[in-house]
């Protein structure tokens, strides 16, 4: 089956509170998008990648797609005012006879190649297939308006979601046509509203999302201890 990555990194990153975007601040000396691109690259599952970017700065990732010769990069494009927009440009950028479409966060630079190929079986099996985590704390839902606790959830049946987020390419097309709403921050929520299955892959707790400062620093003790 012919796979194809949509990495969407055209997010500003405003709660990192740095002057570039999120993707392209440094990580030890590589930006943190290069260190996600370079681990999809390694995975022989994977034919080739459209990066989806801030089109203000579509110049200088092109220009870090070549400085490291990021060869499995297809296409770059540019993203749209929502992650929803982003990475449907990415999914209508892709191969036309591509069977799978895996959607990785371009700020996730620790997946692992177990958890691509165990993302990547389940979707060829179910259809569509999503990495997560057990929740490890008490979660509780709130009144919004009053911060008053309405109900304490069982943690035991809650999974912090994460990508790769695999589907096949027909299944994540009708579920990106049939959204009117253009928001969504989860691919497979989209699945489910059309009444598929999705399946759950173990995860990693290292398969970080870096959002805040604070990821930044677990991200930078995360690379010393693989080094």
């Amino acid at each position: 089956m012919k796979i194809v990555a949509v990495v969407p990194a055209a997010g500003k990153g405003v709660r990192l509170k740095q002057r570039v975007p999120k993707p392209l601040v440094l990580l030890d000396n590589y930006s943190i998008l290069v260190h996600t691109l370079r681990a999809l690259s390694r995975s022989g599952l994977i034919e080739n990648i459209v990066l989806v970017v801030d089109k203000n700065y579509l110049n200088r990732f092109k220009a870090q797609v070549k400085r490291f010769n990021l060869k499995k990069i297809k296409k770059i494009v540019a993203g749209g005012q929502h992650r929803f927009d982003s990475v449907r440009n990415g999914i209508l950028s892709a191969d036309s006879d591509a069977d799978l479409i895996l959607i990785h966060d371009g700020v996730r630079p620790f997946i692992s190649q177990k958890i691509i190929k165990d993302s990547i079986c389940a979707a060829k099996k179910i259809g569509a297939s999503v990495v997560a985590v057990p929740v490890k704390s008490t979660i509780k839902e709130i009144n919004p308006s009053s911060l008053l606790v309405k109900r304490t959830l069982d943690r035991n049946v809650l999974w912090e979601i994460q990508t790769p987020q695999v589907f096949k390419k027909d299944i994540i097309l009708k579920a990106y046509k049939s959204n009117k709403y253009r928001l969504a921050f989860d691919d497979t929520s989209l699945i489910e509203k059309i009444g598929k299955n999705v399946r759950i892959v173990p995860g990693s707790y290292e398969n970080i999302k870096i959002t805040t400062p604070e990821d930044l620093l677990f991200a930078k003790a995360l690379l010393k201890k693989k080094v």
